[in-house]
């Protein structure tokens, strides 16, 4: 019987790209037992792998690196050593090997050659005796982070010796990269004999370094040099530089590692490939990104596809293409990048309906994330980019664009707001520095607009109370029979709505019924006392007992506050759509988004939706049961009042496709008069058969799934009846 063997890796922090997660996810899919060490949080781990504090091991915030290369291989060096030594059996991995096939090695001897001729050996896949001589051997030469390599070349040694004697000894960060790494057990497993402890060249690396690239090539090159011998395959984070530089972070087209992230499930856009040592991609500036919700983004130039790839898939947003030449003209000819940008999205998963082709200035309107690479400001004039700004800027929109020196883009941007520097690189001699642009506030601020407006609203029969952080609330009297209670962000109100009315309004209006909107400024899931307060003031001096329904509505964080808050009205109906139970860690540790309000009060009367909104007469809620951490959520509410509403394959962000289907509006009046029955709503969801979002994720599942022919016979009734690519272009994978 074979042995059963563990393994085990680290990443210190932080996101994963898609090459990790592949990697990390082969060895769940492949039966193997796989840990993960980390000493922060990683948002998107594959479900499957175990989690370990790596301070179990190496108790320490210092993280070495080599410092040339900007890499933290030589904290990872270390730490495999003592990983090993700690876990007797455990086989180290890097986080770029993938799981061809388990391994089932029975000696604790786990190693193999990284290059014809069998004289060098990587530690990419590292199995040791934990009371080995070798390890111990490797553990006391890392204990001195001055020591001087005996396996250095000789120039090498006496220049570190002299330095050493001058009392200037060379860190270990300092030195040349992998002298705690391959060179280092290189060195002990042939001072020691251990020759024959090491696998062959094709168990771990059948494809070498210097042909890396073959990954990125047609599937068949690669193919043709795996072996019936190989286990554990390195593919070689290296890559990652020209998957950045070439293919926008994503796997090649028809290569090995499309394959794999198909044969695996794994989705490249949703975790980019940022960087490679000091390269960063397009990809990286999501991280730069403070907007909890992105409905469009923008591009000017057609230099930031892998971001706003990754900014559809991550938040389901439009894209929309600007279409101007190099001197902010529209009408012109089209410029060259539309059409290969339209292709590459689609080919990659974006309904041709999310993309929108600007080529009238009048069809300008605000965005969240406008995208201006190598354009306005670096390789254009930036004064061409005054028209544009004004049109497509609100108060929480952000700029991400390059900046020559010299080109007057500093002085220009004063106008428009603030700047932070994100990187710097050289063109032509010339520093080009990438900032991302936070507008300034309009003249008297949104506040005081808005002020203006509520008060407008109220009339002399309703009220408008402002309150901190840009929260408030403005009650509408119409009917004593209905109230409807909104939660909606000022921001969109002020910016994203041509009326500046809170959401529902002419809705609501319509049907003669009261609303009680309630706006917060920002991202803060009204968990600023002074709502609760409100809210308390409103139950204890008989407001809603006026009348005869009341009704509470909201989405995604106004889906929580809707539940939440309904405990103010005991008897009254709820309405949410994609909510939140609460955002407090304690409680949801596996919820990894919304970080701006983690550190959030979410205790109190008003606090844990689930439980409180025990006291609502009916909770209609909508979801994607196939969005986890939503429907993880929505698994909280566990009380007899709640009605689950599936919304399957619609995303998180459902409502702006069932909007986009056109039974948005029927299902909420439905909800909110009391009238729909999950009949009425599953039969209007009935709709979603010839909606492309559903009909790709509905055939994609169907793929993941090995239910090939259940895929092809799907595929060919979607083609039947519309054009979709990703559908037309995975069935021709099949």
């Amino acid at each position: 019987m074979a042995r059963e063997r563990e393994v085990g890796t680290l990443w210190i922090g932080g996101p994963l790209s898609w090459l990790e997660q592949l990697c990390l996810k082969s060895f769940v899919d492949k039966g193997q037992k796989i840990t993960l060490f980390s000493y922060e949080d990683i948002p998107n781990v594959p479900e499957g792998v175990i989690r370990r504090d790596g301070r179990e091991i190496i108790d320490t915030d210092d993280f070495i690196k080599y410092e040339h290369k900007n890499s933290f291989a030589l904290f990872a060096d270390w730490f495999r050593l003592h990983m090993i030594h700690q876990c007797p059996g455990m086989i180290w991995i890097d986080t770029d090997v993938y799981c061809h096939r388990p391994m089932d090695y029975d000696s604790d001897y786990v190693m193999g050659y990284e290059l014809p001729g069998e004289h060098r050996v990587n530690n990419a896949i590292l199995g040791l005796p934990h009371d080995s001589e070798i390890l111990a051997q490797m553990l006391d030469f890392t204990s001195d982070r001055y020591s001087i390599a005996p396996f250095l070349p000789k120039g090498k040694q006496k220049d570190f010796v002299k330095k050493a004697k001058a009392g200037k000894p060379v860190h270990i960060t300092q030195q040349p990269w992998g002298v705690w790494g391959p060179m280092m057990v290189t060195h002990y497993v042939h001072e020691l004999g251990l020759e024959d402890k090491v696998q062959p060249l094709d168990a771990f690396y059948p494809i070498t370094f210097r042909d890396r690239t073959k990954f990125l090539r047609r599937a068949a090159i690669a193919e043709g040099l795996i072996t019936e011998d190989t286990t554990a395959l390195h593919l070689w984070a290296s890559n990652k530089r020209q998957l950045g530089n070439q293919h926008h972070g994503l796997a090649p087209k028809g290569s090995y590692l499309e394959k794999l992230v198909k044969e695996h499930g794994i989705e490249p856009a949703l975790a980019p490939i940022k960087g490679r040592g000091v390269a960063t991609f397009d990809g990286a500036l999501v991280d730069h990104l403070d907007l909890e919700e992105v409905a469009t983004v923008a591009d000017l130039t057609g230099a930031a596809r892998s971001f706003v790839l990754s900014l559809h898939h991550q938040h389901d947003c439009d894209i929309q293409l600007i279409d101007v030449d190099p001197s902010g003209q529209f009408g012109n000819d089209p410029q060259p990048w539309i059409a290969d940008y339209c292709a590459f999205l689609q080919e990659n998963g974006v309904d041709s309906n999310r993309i929108r082709v600007i080529r009238r200035e009048k069809d300008l309107r605000p965005v969240d994330v406008l995208c201006n690479l190598d354009g306005f400001g670096s390789a254009y004039r930036i004064r061409h980019l005054n028209r544009i700004f004004d049109r497509c800027l609100h108060s929480d929109s952000r700029v991400f664009m390059d900046i020559k020196k010299g080109s007057g883009a500093f002085p220009f941007l004063k106008d428009y707001g603030t700047n932070e520097q994100l990187s710097t690189r050289e063109d032509g001699g010339k520093p080009v520095i990438r900032v991302v642009v936070t507008p300034k506030p309009p003249e008297g601020g949104d506040d005081a607009a808005w002020d203006e407006i509520a008060t407008r609203l109220a009339g002399d029969d309703g009220f408008y109370r402002p309150g901190p952080e840009g929260h408030s609330f403005l009650f509408m009297p119409r009917s004593d029979d209905t109230l409807v209670v909104t939660f909606d962000n000022l921001d969109i109100t002020m910016n994203k709505r041509d009326d500046r009315r809170p959401w529902g309004y002419s809705f609501i209006k319509e049907q003669g019924w009261s609303m009680l909107g309630v706006l917060a400024g920002g991202w803060t899931w009204y968990r600023n006392p002074w709502v609760s307060d409100q809210f308390d003031e409103l139950r204890d001096s008989g407001f809603f007992n006026r009348f005869k329904r009341v009704v509470f509505y909201g989405a995604s964080m106004g889906g929580y506050a809707a539940c939440a808050f309904s405990a103010a009205a005991p008897g009254a109906d709820v309405v949410a759509i994609s909510p939140q139970s609460t955002l407090d860690k304690s409680i949801v540790p596996w919820e990894t988004r919304y970080k701006v309000a983690w550190d959030r009060d979410f205790s109190g009367p008003y606090g844990d939706a689930a439980q409180v909104s025990g006291a609502a007469n009916k909770v209609y809620i909508l979801y994607d049961p196939y969005e986890p951490l939503d429907s993880g959520h929505v698994a909280r509410f566990e009380n007899d009042n709640v009605e689950r509403l599936r919304a399957p394959l619609l995303g998180h962000r459902l409502g702006s496709s069932l909007n986009q289907m056109g039974i948005l509006s029927p299902i909420i009046l439905g909800a909110l008069s009391g009238t729909l029955t999950s009949q009425d709503y599953y039969q209007m969801l009935r709709t979603r058969k010839t909606f492309p979002r559903y009909q790709r994720e509905l055939f994609t599942r169907a793929v993941d799934k090995d239910h090939t022919q259940l895929a092809k016979r799907l595929g060919e009734y979607i083609l039947a009846r519309n054009d979709n690519r990703k559908v037309r272009l995975g069935l021709k994978d099949l």
